[in-house]
């Protein structure tokens, strides 16, 4: 059994190519400055169509402290970081994307504050370099929604780029949710978070991964996870519609005591229209959180991996591995590479 190291890495990676180098050696500078050899950094390629696999299984045949894990197919952004946060050995764990926005130099600044006392230390976003007003525009309307409608305290302007304890991402790992919002549910644990702001830069290479499309189901999922206030604005249409409705009764009861009629059937569809969209509405919001409750429900594996790389070893784990608690994962990473002990540390420095 291979001792567990005191940092753990853990980067999703999806057509990340042209810039996975750069930020290997970035992070591997700056686990070295805190950790000297002692680290190791875990490379999950989320399905990726480009070169990514191989650069990273070149990595993790010449360096030793690489780990790399591929998964069977895309899982998407946040069951990526969950499979390699599932990895980790670590008794703390930097969750950081590999397109280089997140500076990996920023964890010699949060190690000495996890060292104060901190539970966890996330990147709070003060200046967003290489993005279009709408992203912009759009990113600050959703965090200052969900700050309202949440029913925990999730900080404005962060995203999943943060250092943790081990315990806080053992209790990450047992929460079973499929439909996952890393942040929101970090903040969820509690215990002492602290801020350290930062510029985020713009991307080294490629291009965004979150598309519209996404950005929408992103928001979906932290919403309906972390509140159940779209339910109760449902039940707030319906009762503001059935009070408006009744008021048009009795208008018209009115109307046709006094022997007058209205004309024209504009204001009639008019009506019926707006009742209708509210009643969409009100089936669309419970039908969201209806249909996360059959995905649940389901109990599929939250993720598959097809292959992990240590040292320029392949290992098989079991198929449950997704479903296993946190120690049965680091028991089971440890029985799988058991056959070897890393290579020498003469390779140890990348690019």
């Amino acid at each position: 059994m291979t001792q567990a190291p005191s940092l753990s890495i853990v980067a999703p990676c999806h057509n990340e190519e042209e810039g996975l180098r750069e930020f290997c050696r970035r992070a591997a500078a700056a686990a070295q400055s805190v950790a000297g050899d002692a680290f190791e950094l875990i490379l999950v390629d989320d399905g990726s169509s480009d070169g990514t696999w191989e650069i990273i299984s070149d990595l993790a045949a010449k360096v030793p402290q690489v780990l790399g894990v591929r998964l069977l197919r895309n899982h998407g952004h946040q069951l990526a970081s969950t499979a390699g946060l599932s990895a980790s050995r670590g008794e703390r764990v930097l969750l950081i994307d590999a397109d280089l926005q997140d500076p990996p130099e920023l964890l010699l600044m949060m190690m000495p504050i996890m060292e104060r006392g901190a539970d966890v230390v996330y990147g709070q976003r003060t200046r967003r370099e290489g993005e279009s007003w709408f992203k912009l525009a759009s990113a600050s309307l959703f965090y200052r929604a969900l700050s309202r409608l949440a029913s925990v305290t999730i900080p404005r302007d962060t995203g999943d780029f943060r250092l943790m304890r081990r315990r806080v991402v053992d209790i990450l790992l047992a929460m079973p949710e499929r439909d996952r919002f890393i942040r929101g549910m970090v903040s969820w644990i509690g215990g002492r978070q602290v801020a350290l702001p930062y510029e985020r830069d713009a991307r080294f290479a490629g291009t965004t991964k979150y598309p519209l499309r996404k950005m929408i189901n992103f928001a979906l999922d932290a919403i309906t996870s972390f509140s159940t206030t779209p339910l109760r604005i449902a039940t707030w249409l319906g009762m503001i519609s059935a009070g408006v409705a009744m008021a048009l009764l009795v208008f018209t009861f009115v109307r046709w005591l006094q022997n007058e009629t209205v004309t024209g059937w504009s204001s009639v569809m008019a009506a019926v229209s707006a009742f209708s969209a509210i009643q969409l509405i009100c089936i669309g919001i419970i039908g969201e959180y209806l249909g996360r409750l059959v995905q649940e429900s389901k109990r599929r594996p939250m993720f598959m991996i097809e292959t992990i790389l240590r040292g320029g070893d392949q290992a098989e784990l079991p198929t449950a591995f997704s479903e296993m608690s946190a120690g049965d994962k680091r028991s089971a990473l440890d029985a799988a590479f058991a056959s070897g002990e890393p290579r020498s540390q003469k390779n140890s420095r990348i690019g």
